[in-house]
């Protein structure tokens, strides 16, 4: 598979709401520093080498980029390399972000926004990226509480016309109908991944079924989370290195087409602050798993259960 002429648009295409992206889309989390990402000693990143990133994932197709005002080291954020790289916006380009946790000035986590804070944070994702208005806003919730209260103050402001579309991320299919009884949900964001909480696959499914977009986050990195996936993590994963060696593709590759083949609802977002790795994530939309392939991947996620 030849990475270089590979377009985002091979991975096929699905609806936020109105908002038409290609699957394979970029997440945002790991451009502001180099290694962990949101450690309060993250090494702040090469300005110049993220724009470049970021400039040529549109280059390349992407039209979907995943966000969040928590995202940042002592020196960089990425809203602000976003709103450098990329403003002004084309007309195509949907970006998401979310709100609920917040980080203070020094990088520690805050308690969960309250309703009342929820539009301070859509303010400041506003001010960051240079909007007028949020594409799409995810409500990001720890724990199991109720979420109508905090949801019901984003579905305010999205009628006062500053946020577009609404979704939910780190979330309980409960969690997700009480949502929906207050306004329309046009994507749910949580972790998963090729043997990574197969507890998921009937959410998964029922989203598909809502018509509601599935946007699974450390679909490469695993238990890795922030730290990223390891050089050797899929070293002991016959399955996965059987299926790259057949299409001469990378693991990493494999495990971002798999998430793919789950269903067309179903988004990518890995993040990366490296241009070649972008170049073979984005590349890894075009890859084509057969039934084959399916099965024995299926196996190695199912046994993680």
């Amino acid at each position: 598979m030849t990475s270089q002429t590979i377009h985002a648009s091979a991975s096929g295409t699905w609806k936020l709401g109105d908002l038409e992206i290609n699957r394979l889309g970029f997440g945002a989390m790991r451009l502001p520093q180099t290694g962990a990402a949101l450690g309060r000693e993250a090494v702040s990143s090469d300005r110049g080498r993220a724009v470049g990133v970021l400039r040529r994932a549109v280059e390349l197709g992407v039209n979907h980029i995943d966000t969040a005002a928590f995202y940042f080291s002592p020196l960089r954020s990425a809203n602000e390399l976003i709103n450098r790289a990329l403003a002004p916006y084309a007309d195509d380009l949907v970006i998401t972000t979310k709100v609920g946790p917040g980080r203070g000035p020094s990088g520690d986590w805050l308690p969960h926004a309250t309703p009342g804070q929820l539009r301070g944070q859509v303010e400041e994702n506003l001010r960051q990226l240079g909007r007028d208005h949020l594409d799409v806003v995810n409500l990001r919730v720890v724990g199991t509480d109720s979420v109508a209260e905090r949801f019901g103050a984003l579905a305010e402001l999205r009628e006062a016309g500053l946020i577009r579309h609404l979704g939910l991320s780190n979330i309980t299919p409960e969690h997700l109908a009480e949502a929906r009884a207050i306004a329309p949900v046009v994507c749910v964001q949580n972790m998963y991944g090729i043997g990574v909480r197969p507890d998921q696959d009937a959410f998964v499914r029922e989203c598909g079924e809502l018509g509601i977009a599935f946007v699974p986050f450390y679909s490469i990195a695993g238990t890795g989370r922030e730290g990223g996936a390891r050089q050797d993590a899929d070293a002991g994963s016959e399955e996965i290195l059987t299926v790259a060696r057949a299409h001469g593709v990378s693991p990493t590759q494999v495990r971002l087409a798999w998430t793919l083949h789950q269903g067309p609802h179903v988004l990518a977002i890995p993040g990366t602050g490296d241009p070649d790795h972008l170049t073979a994530n984005v590349a890894a939309g075009a890859l084509r798993l057969t039934g084959e392939d399916l099965a024995l991947l299926d196996s190695l996620h199912g046994r993680a259960a």
